[in-house]
């Protein structure tokens, strides 16, 4: 079976991978459905509700999916990272615990009350309920940011007598820099999915003639927001994310860029292929000094290369990371052109009947899940050989105990259970939007 740890990280790689499909669309629809229901109680207007009464039970599926597929990954910690677990537990517990009894429970106790207590709240009070939804949705997010951030940045921690990590500034930790920059950027992230979700069932439902009203709210609304958050997605929030690295890891800095040589005037490859062996870029094209100023703020700034470092804190898959990253920076620029044209056609009035543009904002809704998953990757695969940066490696996470042949076994039984929950959630999706929104008087 091999190296036991490769196996490890396969498992959470995956489970993590098709588990975040389903909390980047909650997150982002929580937003939307706050602003559907502020605009509803502002203008009185039952198109507002209506539209925020269908989200809101697709966020529900999406919301029950998502809790399902994240089962698996608490009992990795255990199981595979014993090792992990028992060395930082002290600091990431924390965090961890934060999101189950504050975050989660806010979370799913008020979805509740958005789904069934329509009738029974006042306008006002339902509108509260979408509210706390989104600060639940957005504080667990946040939580599970900081864990994250800890690992590729560390701070606020020490040493117990054992040799393991313990938590010395509560408020350093939490309000990590690392954490701070990388939330703020996913979070746009997700408002961009679900802006996208949600300009793709507009479209769909004007191409196929239903519910003219709502498909022309949700094409309204999403393309605006899809514009908005996917240019503040590149700046300032990417921007600051990418100066983050360039400070604290500048050797996943390097690979990401594929730049094996250091100095000043550092450019910008767009396209290229990096060939490890050789320390360097084949049949690239290059902007001239833009990765200095992109950086540090500043086009004649010395940006280091790989080869500065030592070959054990490379990054482990170079050309994985390099792709990763410029599939991430590509989509990203994708998604404002797609958004801007659709926004612009709006303005004139004339994306509703610009088939062509329907077709492509039908489509593209992928695009923003796909961008989301090579951003973590680019942030996972950044990170290594550590799994807490500078501290402690990769190799030393794992549980000793655990066969890769478990391992194995087990993924492809989460591996199974993955595809029947891909397909009835594709089946729950499919029948609400075929039902589409419902149309009735709140106050009745």
């Amino acid at each position: 079976m091999g190296d036991p740890l490769f196996w490890h990280r396969l498992q959470f790689g995956f489970t993590i991978s098709f588990h975040y499909l389903f909390p980047q669309l909650t997150m982002g629809l929580a937003f939307i459905i706050v602003l559907l229901k502020a605009l509803g109680l502002k203008t009185g207007e039952a198109r507002y509700n209506d539209a925020a009464r269908f989200w809101i039970r697709i966020f529900g599926i999406n919301f029950a999916i998502g809790v399902v597929t994240g089962v698996p990954m608490e009992f990795q910690f255990g199981t595979n990272w014993a090792a992990f677990s028992r060395f930082s537990g002290g600091v990431i517990g924390q965090t961890l615990a934060m999101e189950g009894l504050f975050a989660f429970f806010l979370e799913s106790s008020f979805l509740g009350l958005l789904i069934w207590g329509e009738k029974r709240l006042s306008p006002r009070g339902h509108f509260g309920a979408a509210l706390a939804l989104w600060v639940g949705s957005w504080l667990s997010g946040y939580f599970i940011i900081a864990t994250n951030a800890f690992m590729q940045h560390p701070v606020g921690y020490g040493y117990a007598p054992d040799g393991t990590l313990q938590l010395t500034h509560f408020w350093t930790f939490l309000l990590n820099p690392w954490a701070l920059a990388q939330y703020a950027h996913n979070m746009v992230a997700t408002v961009v999915t679900g802006a996208f979700v949600v300009a793709a069932v507009g479209a769909f439902w004007t191409l196929k003639g239903l519910y003219p009203e709502q498909a022309r709210l949700n094409l309204k609304t999403g393309t605006l927001l899809g514009l908005i958050f996917s240019i503040i997605l590149a700046f300032p929030t990417g921007d600051i994310a990418g100066k983050m690295v360039a400070k604290h890891q500048p050797v996943s800095l390097a690979a990401m860029e594929g730049r094996f040589e250091s100095g000043t005037h550092a450019e910008l490859v767009v396209i290229g292929q990096p060939n490890v062996d050789k320390g360097r870029i084949d049949n690239p094209v290059r902007l001239p000094s833009v990765l200095s100023f992109l950086a540090y703020g500043s086009f004649s700034a010395n940006v280091k290369g790989l080869n500065e470092f030592p070959r054990d804190q490379w990054p482990q898959n170079v050309e994985f990371l390099y792709y990763a990253y410029h599939i991430m920076v590509g989509l990203g620029t994708l998604l404002i052109l797609v958004m801007g044209l659709a926004a612009f056609l709006n303005w004139r009035g004339k994306l509703y009947q610009s088939r062509g543009m329907l077709w492509v904002l039908m489509l593209a809704f992928p695009f923003p899940y796909i961008a989301t998953t090579a951003g973590w990757a680019v942030a996972e695969f950044g990170r290594q050989p550590w799994l807490i940066y500078g501290l402690f490696r990769t190799t030393q996470g794992g549980s000793p105990t655990v066969h890769p042949g478990q391992t194995v076994f087990t993924t492809l039984g989460f591996a199974g259970i993955f595809v029947v929950l891909a397909i009835l959630f594709l089946f729950l999706l499919g029948r609400e939007i075929s039902h589409g929104p419902q149309f009735h008087d709140t106050q009745a």
